[in-house]
């Protein structure tokens, strides 16, 4: 493992392809002793795994994560080895990110203790389809496990009727408070219709995208009755939200109503691990940023804050999140279409990016593979194009950001783009620790 590292500047998912080709059931064996927490759905699996670990950590148990984000197989099969130990066998807890398509691979070999979905909206189409094609790769995973909590988001409309169709113990979190006034769902959201009868959803508000609490007139198919909640949206700002859940204050040390649904989730299974109010108070209040996930980066005085972003529905939250600073800053917006990031970038016409006139910009910086294809996106978004510098390498990136008259520096980057951005980062002595 160590060495692999350093040869492959990480290696998070070579010991687990070596692994497999001796064993194909290694996961069972490396997995033994281990309490499993799986995390899956489209938006939030790497903030909402790192809430939960770091909630299980402060309460004093023994835990692992796959916390770079090797969601795949051969990384969690990684994971669990480089903490493998032939002779502790105490029991202790895995906290598990898991790509949604390999959910059906994991619960092959283990039985989660509880497994988690957070959202499903549109990514990578060319890889996922529609919405229901991934519920239904995620729910081919679950139904081999019919002895595992699930603990879902019920505001998911997706999601609603698990309860009844699924063997499991089921809990559901969800909002009771919005900001928005707003009842119609916009028309480029996803799973407008309900699963039902195919009849639009009404509702009693939205929180984002299609999220929120959901009903069908015509066959009474609504969102169930919530185990855990959000009561009251206190305060949001561009640091973090003061909310209440449950009766109680708590603050999300990380910005946005996509954070609230990660804290809200980490929160719920917490809750139901037996850990104790403080406890997820402070781990809640104390959350640092994960690996490209509004993770912040000093770059000769400069606060260079990176936001992953792949589908419209994150996207629109991220904008929505920055444009609550009301200070000048600098914009920048990295688009790449390797594999891992989806082909296709058609996506990035359903993004409000008409949003990002509310802010106060000094500069626009576009780089990527597809840069031209997101400053054709940003000029007919109507940001001004006198303020937009053109970065076509990492170099030309690097140099724009150092020239910011402003010192904070947005970064919306999407995947492929921040792993190398912050490869190239961390060779200039910017980030120490790369994975």
């Amino acid at each position: 493992m160590k060495i692999s590292k350093v040869l492959f500047k990480g290696g998070t998912n070579f010991p687990g392809k070596i692994a497999l080709k001796f064993d194909k059931n290694i996961l069972k064996t490396v997995s033994k002793n281990y309490k499993v927490i799986l995390v899956t759905g489209t938006n939030g699996k790497t903030t909402t795994t790192s809430m939960i670990y770091n909630m299980i950590k402060d309460s004093n148990k023994k835990v692992i994560s796959n916390n770079t984000g090797a969601n795949m197989l051969t990384g969690i099969i990684a994971c669990f080895i480089s903490n493998y130990s032939f002779t502790n066998k105490e029991e202790k807890y895995a906290v598990i990110e898991t790509d949604e398509a390999n959910v059906k691979l994991i619960t092959e070999h283990i039985t989660p203790e509880i497994i988690t979905i957070t959202n499903l909206f549109r990514d990578q189409l060319d890889r996922y389809g529609e919405v229901y094609t991934t519920l239904k790769k995620i729910l081919e995973g679950i139904e081999k496990v019919p002895d595992s909590t699930l603990i879902l988001n019920g505001d998911e409309s997706l999601l609603g009727d698990l309860k009844d169709s699924m063997e499991n113990k089921t809990l559901y979190y969800g909002f009771n408070d919005s900001q928005s006034s707003s009842k119609t769902i916009d028309i480029n959201a996803d799973a407008k219709f309900c699963k039902k009868c195919k009849a639009p959803y009404k509702y009693e508000f939205l929180t984002y995208n299609h999220l929120g609490k959901y009903y069908c007139d015509d066959c009474n198919y609504k969102r169930p009755e919530l185990d855990f909640s959000v009561d009251k949206l206190e305060d949001l700002s561009s640091e973090g939200s003061l909310i209440i859940m449950d009766g109680q204050e708590y603050y999300i040390n990380q910005p946005g109503l996509y954070n609230i649904y990660n804290g809200l989730c980490a929160y719920s299974i917490g809750k139901t691990l037996g850990i104790d109010k403080s406890t997820i108070y402070n781990s809640l209040k104390s959350q640092k940023s994960s690996f490209g996930r509004q993770e912040h980066i000093n770059i000769e005085g400069k606060q260079v804050k990176m936001i992953l972003v792949k589908n419209p529905a994150g996207y629109d939250q991220a904008i929505n999140t920055i444009t609550l600073d009301k200070n000048k800053v600098n914009l920048a917006v990295l688009l790449n279409d390797n594999y891992a990031d989806g082909r296709d970038v058609s996506w990035i016409w359903d993004v409000k990016f008409e949003s990002l006139n509310s802010l106060d910009l000094d500069k626009v910086m576009v780089s990527g593979i597809r840069l031209y294809d997101m400053a054709i996106r940003l000029k007919t978004a109507g940001l001004p194009r006198e303020k937009f510098e053109i970065c076509e390498n990492q170099d030309a990136l690097l140099k724009s950001i150092k020239s910011c008259s402003q010192n904070t520096v947005y970064v919306l980057t999407t995947y492929t783009a921040m792993i190398n951005l912050r490869r190239f980062l961390n060779s200039k002595g910017y980030i120490k620790k790369l994975w």
